[in-house]
């Protein structure tokens, strides 16, 4: 078991929303940051539990930062793991497991987080993503489920078909969390491919209003929407510079819109074998 420790005092998180949200796996568009980012300003948080980064980092790999001030060694910013304590605007608790995604000991990580989310009470994990799929910037950003219960993944909406691709934690967190008895699903925004190296708000926007309807969570999404319709502006104007580009949106939103009107039409849906491709592209570029 990974060791952690626990903060004497702080908010009771009894039946709440564990939100899952390590950096360091895809996130196509920024969508998970950008929604984590926004959830942890809108209101204070506090420190429920810390997990001893000397088991679960590498710090070759994410090495401390360090202060210097007029060449004198001030001291060393740690990456580190929490389990952070906060509220919905409706007084409901939620939970944030923020920092790296560990490059260590993901089995003990897992029991551990299983652990303390049954100690404190949570009724339901929700884990934050994004993957770049052949979808256009022109049409609303939808929301894959993925979960051990497939009725919980089901409400959501899924990929259909088999997909394998390389398991980021939140996936072994999901299957640790429901063997104790925690419901948990990973929300996975679906980024154009074209932009997915880019900040892409609207995704991120998507992912908390789909955490919303998820969770029954009262969460404000107003400001990421903002961004999002700022954003939709430039990659408008790019996109019109361009008549390669324009012709490539429009195949897209004709794929898009036949298999909305027609969902037998399974040709017409991208395959599990096109998003893995959009998907293998994406991390190659991200090196």
């Amino acid at each position: 078991m990974v060791a952690f420790e626990r903060t004497p005092d702080h908010p009771d998180l009894t039946e709440g929303v564990l939100v899952i949200a390590l950096d360091g796996w895809i996130d196509a568009g920024l969508g998970a940051a950008g929604a984590i980012a926004a959830l942890l300003q809108a209101g204070p948080t506090e420190l429920v539990a810390g997990f001893d980064g000397e088991e679960l980092l590498d710090y070759r790999a994410r090495r401390p930062v360090l202060r210097l001030v007029d060449g004198e060694n001030t001291g060393l910013g740690w990456s580190e793991i929490q389990l952070r304590a906060g509220q919905d605007r409706a007084g409901r608790p939620i939970a944030y497991l923020v920092g790296p995604e560990p490059d260590l000991r993901w089995r003990g990580f897992a029991a551990a987080v299983g652990d303390l989310a049954s100690e404190l009470g949570i009724r339901l994990a929700v884990g934050l993503g994004a993957f770049p799929a052949p979808a256009p910037h022109t049409r609303p950003v939808r929301v894959a489920g993925v979960s051990p219960d497939q009725v919980l993944a089901g409400q959501v909406g899924i990929v259909p078909g088999r997909l394998d691709v390389p398991a980021g934690i939140e996936g072994v967190l999901e299957l640790a969390l429901a063997r104790v008895g925690i419901p948990a699903v990973g929300l996975w925004a679906r980024v154009p491919h074209y932009v997915a190296t880019m900040s892409y708000p609207a995704a991120s926007a998507a992912l908390v209003d789909a955490l919303a309807e998820v969770g029954g969570l009262d969460l404000d999404s107003s400001g990421l929407h903002r961004s999002a319709d700022v954003v939709r502006q430039r990659v408008d104007e790019l996109i019109a510079a361009s008549d390669q580009h324009r012709e490539m949106v429009r195949q897209l939103e004709t794929n898009l819109d036949a298999a909305e009107g027609n969902p037998l039409d399974l040709g017409q849906i991208p395959s599990g074998d096109e998003l893995a491709a959009e998907l293998e592209r994406y991390l190659r570029d991200e090196g």
